[in-house]
């Protein structure tokens, strides 16, 4: 695909742009459910920026967490798409504490996306079978994870407002790394 993502507009570039709903309520009513039992696929590139900054993430880490961080690795032996997932302890991201600790690190560095998995960065946008960009709701292509924010009738939040971040990403590594990134 030549065409560059950061051309293209929402509508475009998410194929249920112009019916998808989603308002994160992290923090207002959501305790952050996508982390629990949340094993997104990580990188080489990204796995290595958590390696080269794993000591900034263990002191904010739950105590059971740094426990097997530190005993195992932050790496399961499960995989998706030949990539290692993260590890989940008593049932959460063994990176969740109160949030994500890899959001808060890299927020207080300057860029909340900075050391988080690309699933976790773009949630709730993710790419369908066909791979095409698309928001992730409640009885959209067989959507299986059933959590509150993505019933499209749990609000009137446009996803293309409330997701206007994760949007603008995906155009910015398109336009770095043109290959998985296309559509």
């Amino acid at each position: 695909m030549n065409e560059i993502q950061s051309e293209k507009t929402a509508d475009t570039l998410i194929s249920n742009a112009a019916s998808a709903r989603f308002e994160c309520t992290y923090g207002r009513g959501c305790a952050g459910i996508c982390c629990r039992n949340g094993r997104p696929p990580v990188t080489r590139a990204e796995s290595g920026r958590i390696n080269a900054n794993l000591s900034k993430f263990l002191p904010e880490m739950r105590p059971e967490a740094r426990k097997l961080v530190k005993k195992h690795g932050y790496l399961s032996r499960r995989g998706l798409r030949d990539q290692p997932m993260l590890r989940v302890v008593s049932s959460w991201c063994v990176f969740f504490n109160q949030g994500c600790v890899l959001h808060r690190v890299g927020a207080e560095e300057g860029d909340k996306y900075r050391y988080k998995p690309l699933p976790c960065s773009l949630f709730p946008i993710a790419k369908d079978t066909k791979g095409r960009w698309q928001v992730r709701q409640k009885g959209h292509n067989r959507e299986l994870w059933d959590l509150f924010c993505l019933d499209p009738l749990s609000t009137t939040v446009a996803a293309v407002v409330s997701l206007r971040e994760e949007i603008e990403l995906i155009k910015k590594l398109a336009n770095d790394h043109e290959g998985p990134f296309e559509s």
